[in-house]
């Protein structure tokens, strides 16, 4: 199976990641907590490389153009909600929620914003002010009036889905910070890459980020003729192997890293605390799991010891 995306969205994704570095990285979004000018900046940035103009409901290719600026997003931390506003309801930001505790990230910009959960059901949230949390340091509690309609299946899962890139890019720059630390750091008279407990633990994360990054790549492939519950269970496959990976990685750089890992000096704390919205919202990986049991018990999942679905 040819994994490898066309030639022009690789060129797109690398002049998407150039301008999204020049706004400053990690460092940037941490000056964007208290700088507000920082995410009118993050938000010119993504206009000049032309990401309000994705068509990404009706277009492919503009849906793999979104995937990977989102990437892209993810490896520098950017401070915007770009998912959100790539996937705006008649111009309102679509944020997904838990309505059990709904908190929206960045739902202090000015502007509308519309919610869903993940079975579609829409709310007109009323956003609060930003609490000051370390991790998710621009979420904000939101009040949630009466259901509203319904969000189609379709954008649930491109939120899922895109959202899912933001987090491959943060893991993947986690990775090549700790992959750099360990060739750079010498204890005990040698490199800590020199030690086999070392080597394996980034192996390991290595190969969980591969992992993820070509399940990202074959979920956004899969064809629209697919049913919609077929579709909807590979959405929360990806971001189920998205957390699992998140965490994984976070965590192995954290203990490679020591003290520098919880420390804003690096970029890897920065990382973590703005990716913790993705990982926890609108649900944790084990609530994720769980919706997944009706989908194999009705055959919506296919995995590799059941036959295709057909479209």
């Amino acid at each position: 199976m040819k994994t490898t995306l066309p030639e022009d969205i690789s060129d797109f994704a690398a002049v998407a990641a150039k301008r999204l570095a020049r706004l400053g990285g990690p460092p940037a979004a941490l000056r964007a907590e208290t700088d507000a000018s920082v995410r009118d900046t993050a938000r010119t940035a993504l206009r000049d490389v032309g990401a309000f103009e994705l068509g990404v409901r009706s277009c492919f290719d503009d849906l793999l153009a979104a995937a990977v600026l989102c990437q892209a997003a993810g490896a520098n931390a950017l401070p915007y909600p770009l998912v959100e506003e790539l996937l705006a309801i008649d111009g309102a930001r679509l944020s997904l929620v838990n309505p059990d505790s709904p908190r929206i990230d960045h739902g202090d910009l000015p502007g509308e914003w519309v919610a869903a959960d993940l079975d579609g059901t829409r709310y007109r949230p009323q956003p609060g002010q930003r609490t000051g949390a370390k991790l998710g340091p621009f979420l904000v509690p939101a009040t949630l009036g009466a259901p509203d309609g319904t969000v189609p299946a379709a954008d649930v899962n491109l939120h899922l889905v895109l959202g899912s890139w933001r987090i491959l890019g943060a893991v993947q720059q986690a990775l090549k910070i700790v992959t750099s630390h360990v060739r750079a750091r010498v204890q005990f008279g040698k490199p800590l890459a020199d030690f086999q407990a070392v080597r394996f633990a980034v192996a390991e994360a290595a190969v969980a980020v591969r992992g993820l990054h070509e399940l990202a790549k074959y979920t956004v492939c899969r064809p629209e003729s697919l049913p919609m519950q077929v579709r909807s269970a590979d959405a929360i496959v990806l971001r189920l192997k998205a957390v699992d990976t998140g965490r994984q990685v976070l965590r192995t750089a954290h203990q490679l890293l020591g003290a520098l890992g919880f420390c804003d000096e690096s970029d890897v704390s920065v990382l973590d605390r703005h990716t913790q919205p993705l990982l926890r919202l609108p649900l944790g990986g084990d609530a994720l799991a769980l919706r997944l049991v009706p989908d194999v018990r009705d055959g919506n999942l296919e995995t590799l010891f059941s036959g295709p679905v057909s479209a």
